[in-house]
C-alpha cells in the first residue's frame, strides 16, 4: 500500500480516511486506543475527527499495520537510561525513495551535488533512520565528493573547499552541536554552500532558539541562509525549510494542529497547537502521530515549530526551545 506515492492535494483527504479506517483496524495498538477513547472508525466521517496515536506509543510498543519481515528496525537517540522509540520498517527501498523525493524537491537533484553529513552522534548509532537516509542520498549522488565526517573538521573543511573550487554546488547536513563546532573552531567564508541543520543539541551544548542558530551558523560560515530539516525516528517523511522559519512538507504530509489542553480537540484558528502529522507513508505503521513539538500552520502546505510540550524528550530532528 503505498499512498504516499498518488496523494493529490484534491484526494489528500479521501485517500488518507481510507489509510485511516484500514490502521484502525489493522493495527492492534491503535485499534486498541480508539477502543479505549470511545471511537468507532466506522462513524469517522471527516479526516479532522480522526484521533492521532501518541508518539511515545512508539517507545513502548511495536506499532505495524500487518506482520511483515522488517527491513530494518530504526531507533530513536535518547541519553543514558532512556527508553528509545523504535520504528520497524517493512522496506529500506521505500524509505529512501520517500526521502529522495523530499530531499530532491527542496535541493535539487541528487546528481548534481555533493553532499557532506556531519552526524558525529548518529554514526556511532548502527540503527538511525538519518544515517541511513544519508548514507543512500551520498550514493546516490554519485559525486567523488562527499561522505560522513565525525569530528575531523578539518579534513572536512579541506574536502568542502575543493570541491567549490571545482564549481561543484556542495550541501553540508550536519547535527546541530557538530554545525556550532565546526564554525567555533574553522570559521568559513562559504557563500555557495547549502547548509542543513537536523536539530539536536544531544545534551552536548545549551538549546537555543532555531533564530540563534541560523544566525550563529550564517555569520561563522559565511553562508547566505541556512535549511532545516523536520523528521523524526517514528516518521517516513521529512520536511525542510526554504531558508525561513516554515517547514515545506511534501505532498503525502500534512499537519494539523490539537489543543494544548486537550488533545483530542483541534487548536484555535490562528493560534499554536500540538503538532498531529499525518505521514501517508507509513503505510505499515501509522500515519497518524500525535508528536510533542508545539507549533503553527502558515499557507500551502507549511508549518512552523516553536517547540515542545514541557517534560517531553529533548530529541529527535530539529526541536529548538521557545
Amino acid at each position: 500500500m503505498e499512498v504516499w506515492k498518488t496523494v493529490r492535494n484534491d484526494t489528500f483527504d479521501t485517500q488518507a480516511m481510507e489509510l485511516f479506517r484500514f490502521q484502525a483496524q489493522s493495527i492492534p495498538v491503535y485499534k486498541q486506543y480508539l477502543f479505549h477513547l470511545g471511537v468507532n472508525p466506522e462513524q469517522v466521517q471527516r479526516l479532522a475527527e480522526v484521533p492521532f496515536l501518541p508518539i511515545r506509543f512508539f517507545k513502548e510498543h511495536d506499532i505495524r499495520s500487518y506482520e511483515f519481515q522488517e527491513a530494518a528496525v530504526f531507533e530513536s537517540s535518547g541519553t543514558t537510561g532512556q527508553i528509545t522509540s523504535k520504528h520497524s520498517v517493512a522496506s529500506l527501498d521505500v524509505y529512501h525513495e520517500v526521502c529522495r523525493q523530499g530531499f530532491e524537491a527542496t535541493f535539487g537533484k541528487l546528481e548534481e551535488s555533493a553532499i557532506f553529513s556531519l552526524l558525529p552522534s548518529y554514526l556511532e548509532r548502527s540503527n538511525a533512520s538519518l544515517v541511513s537516509m544519508m548514507d543512500h542520498l551520498m550514493n546516490s549522488s554519485g559525486n567523488a565528493f562527499g561522505g560522513f565526517y565525525l569530528d575531523n573538521y578539518a579534513s572536512l573543511v579541506q574536502d568542502v573547499n575543493e570541491a567549490s573550487r571545482q564549481g561543484i554546488k556542495v550541501i553540508l547536513v550536519g547535527v546541530t552541536f557538530a554545525l556550532l563546532d565546526l564554525v567555533e573552531q574553522f570559521p568559513q567564508a562559504w557563500p555557495e554552500v547549502v547548509v542543513v541543520e537536523t536539530g539536536g543539541m544531544k545534551g552536548r551544548r545549551k538549546e537555543i532558539t532555531r533564530a540563534e542558530l541560523h544566525r550563529t551558523i550564517k555569520e561563522g560560515l559565511g553562508v547566505q541562509q541556512v535549511y532545516s530539516e523536520y523528521g523524526m525516528t517514528e516518521l517516513m517523511s521529512q520536511a525542510y525549510t526554504a531558508g525561513g522559519m516554515y517547514f515545506h512538507a511534501p505532498p503525502w504530509m500534512r499537519v494539523q494542529l490539537r489543543d494544548v489542553n486537550d488533545p483530542l480537540s483541534p487548536a484555535a484558528p490562528s493560534r499554536p497547537g500540538g503538532i498531529n502529522v499525518i505521514d501517508l507513508a507509513n503505510a505499515h505503521s501509522c500515519a497518524f502521530i500525535e508528536t510533542m513539538d508545539i507549533g503553527r500552520v502558515g499557507e500551502g502546505n507549511s508549518f512552523e515549530v516553536l517547540g515542545r510540550f514541557d517534560h517531553s524528550d529533548i530529541r529527535g530532528c530539529n526541536l529548538m526551545t521557545l
